[in-house]
């Protein structure tokens, strides 16, 4: 037996776990788990379901990784779960397997979940997000990359949290938050945009500006979404990345922007 597994760790028969993983005391690994090299499983949490793990992901005690999904639409037949590499999910975490038979539930790379955060199923989350404690994702939610969510946020089914946004402690979102933005209040509102977070992250002074251009037009001109994209479809850096990433999130919105 692998000398880092737990002589009281149980490992269903079928586990696919690589000779370095870590596996603490009184853990659980499910039959079907695949985990890559570098895996640390502390004391009591579990990894179970369809669930495929890279490399280098930590798992602190009682985190709940690939449990069942809570919609009451599931079968008993998910396309489960699938994460990427550098994750950290602390005490009491959770992450659902999915409801949908095609697509997974989806955990990108380099995130870090603060204790008692829950992924529901058949999110989607992109790579280096913070949620801090108590922060709940609901069903279907996208989070983009490199995004914030406050302690005690919840964000409602099938809403969208763009790149380089932060949503603050105890918001309710219920609507899509666009790129690059600040969102706070119950029900959650744009506020205004996220700069030190892009100081942070290597925004120069004109990539700045231009995003505070069109926080003005989507949040300060008194226009709807509709207006709102024909004004940005007029702008000569409308080919730009950033302008770009901000009409595509807009004219993608389901739930409408909040």
């Amino acid at each position: 037996m692998n000398k880092g597994i737990h002589p009281s760790a149980i490992i269903e028969e079928g586990a696919q776990l690589p000779d370095d993983v870590t596996v603490g005391a009184y853990a659980y690994i499910g039959s079907q788990v695949k985990m890559g090299p570098g895996c640390v499983v502390m004391h009591h949490a579990s990894v179970e379901g369809n669930t495929r793990i890279g490399a280098n992901n930590t798992f602190f005690p009682y985190a709940c990784i690939g449990g069942r999904s809570q919609d009451l639409k599931f079968k008993g037949s998910s396309a489960g779960v699938i994460m990427g590499d550098n994750n950290c999910f602390r005490e009491y975490a959770t992450v659902h397997e999915a409801t949908d038979l095609e697509t997974p539930t989806t955990v990108g790379n380099n995130n870090f979940f603060l204790a008692y955060t829950h992924i529901a199923h058949d999110c989607v989350i992109g790579d280096y997000v913070v949620a801090s404690n108590y922060c709940g994702l609901s069903g279907h939610v996208h989070i983009g990359n490199h995004v914030i969510m406050g302690g005690i946020s919840g964000v409602h089914q099938f809403c969208r949290v763009g790149d380089y946004a932060m949503v603050g402690a105890m918001a309710k979102v219920v609507k899509d938050i666009p790129p690059y933005m600040i969102a706070d209040g119950n029900p959650a509102q744009t506020r205004t945009l996220n700069k030190i977070g892009l100081d942070r992250h290597g925004f120069n002074a004109a990539d700045i500006a231009q995003i505070r251009s069109l926080f003005k037009v989507m949040f300060k001109s008194h226009l709807s979404r509709e207006q709102a994209i024909e004004e940005i479809e007029k702008r000569e850096d409308k080919e730009s990345p950033i302008t770009a990433k901000i009409l595509g999130f807009l004219q993608g919105s389901e739930r409408g922007i909040s």
